[in-house]
């Protein structure tokens, strides 16, 4: 059995708009928040939080609608298309509110724009595993991770390049490009992937038993004790460590300006490197969960975060070693990113998949809303030293609670001749 890869890069175009639109949200809206309109830390962590308050209801909604909706582009394609349209004219006016200081404008665009972002993601995601068998969605999940570090990765480009060191900055071209790459790239996966004929090719597959095998009786929804158990503890784990990597990657533009004193957007080259970390290590790591299994590559991602962490809070001012840090951290939230999704899948059947990737982000959401404001207190009212330990902290708490997961791991496939072991599953 082997991954498409070219369809699945395509279909990665559509985690590339969101995390394009995302690493915008968390660079530069904290600043506007800061800089413009003179939000504390606390009250900037309420602001920031607001999109996961919103996705913590809307993501297991419209994951769970787009399983049952039925059109001739598919079930997940309407949902991409039109969250995308919504969501790109509403957060063109976050910067014109911003360079005319008007906050109750702000504030309004910027919860419409999270809105229909709400709508939309987690049928993005659950376009994957509606057309990749179960034992390579590690590889695909890799492959759309890869292709979401690239949208980060212009959008910090972007940032790097065009936030001046001195003066009002105007974030409006930057709004701009990253608004025309959202929707070219949902355009190209509208007009390349054809879902309906993708998922039927899918259900031809299953019915060969080389997929997830549904036995259509009405218990089919019903996970087994040790199975739910297991469920249970990944969405705790995948819980604790965005508490962990979320409050850093919220706060990171503000600690790097006012701590480490990086002037103008050069946090966005520190951030960069991370990210380009994480594009080499995105497809690496799905090889390495195809020979030890994701379990153990996650719980390596955690070990490996949990020390990165603890170095970066040993600097007080910047310094090269950053740059060593931030890679690890990179390679360590690949390595995690990769395999937790693929893995609470993997215990849902095909009917429900959209159902239990609204599982897998209202647990995720859920962090993200409580970390910036947690971090944030602390940093506003203790000091900014607080980020890394209090990072480190939920990453050593995901640790035990995986340890605790015994399903979820797919079992290889063994392939038919040698030349496929590249290609094989997981």
């Amino acid at each position: 059995m082997k991954l498409n890869y070219k369809r699945t890069f395509i279909i990665g175009l559509a985690f590339l708009s969101i995390c394009a639109f995302w690493q915008v949200y968390d660079s530069l809206v904290p600043l506007i928040l800061k800089n413009t309109f003179k939000i504390g830390d606390t009250m900037a962590g309420v602001v920031m939080a607001m999109d996961n308050v919103l996705a913590l209801f809307m993501l297991p909604l419209f994951g769970a609608l787009s399983d049952r909706v039925k059109t001739p582009i598919g079930k997940r394609m309407p949902f991409i298309l039109g969250g995308t349209a919504l969501a790109v004219v509403s957060m063109m006016f976050m910067p014109f509110a911003d360079n005319i200081a008007v906050l109750p404008l702000f504030l309004t665009a910027l919860f419409f724009a999270l809105v229909f972002m709400s709508t939309y993601r987690s049928p993005a995601v659950a376009l994957m595993p509606d057309v990749t068998p179960k034992p390579l969605r590690s590889k695909a999940n890799a492959v759309i991770n890869l292709m979401g570090a690239i949208g980060g990765a212009v959008s910090l480009v972007l940032i790097a390049v065009m936030v001046p060191k001195e003066g009002k900055p105007d974030y409006l071209p930057i709004f701009a490009i990253v608004a025309a790459l959202m929707v070219i790239s949902v355009v190209i996966l509208a007009l390349s992937v054809k879902e309906n004929k993708l998922v039927k090719e899918m259900e031809k597959i299953n019915g060969h038993g080389m997929a997830e095998k549904d036995t259509g009786s009405g218990e089919k929804t019903k996970l087994p004790p040790e199975v739910k158990r297991s469920l249970i503890f990944i969405l705790v784990s995948i819980f604790m460590w965005f508490m962990a990597y979320n409050a850093v990657t919220t706060a990171f533009s503000k600690y790097a300006q006012d701590f480490l004193k990086i002037a103008g957007g050069g946090f966005a080259s520190n951030q960069l490197i991370a990210t380009v970390a994480a594009v080499i290590a995105f497809i690496p790591v799905g090889f390495l969960a195809s020979r030890i299994g994701r379990r153990k590559t996650i719980l390596l991602g955690l070990i490996l975060m949990f020390a990165s962490f603890c170095g970066a809070f040993l600097l007080t001012s910047y310094h090269p070693v950053l740059t060593v840090f931030l890679i690890l951290i990179g390679t360590a939230w690949a390595a995690i990113n990769v395999n937790s999704y693929p893995m609470v899948v993997e215990m849902a059947k095909g009917s429900d998949v959209g159902k239990y990737t609204g599982y897998y982000y209202t647990f995720s959401m859920a962090a993200q809303i409580l970390t910036p404001i947690l971090s944030g207190a602390l940093m506003e009212f203790v000091g900014y030293r607080t980020l890394f330990p209090y990072a480190a902290f939920f990453a050593a708490v995901a640790f035990c609670t995986m340890l605790m997961v015994r399903h979820g791991d797919s079992k290889p496939i063994t392939p038919k001749s040698k030349l496929e072991m590249m290609d094989t599953g997981d």
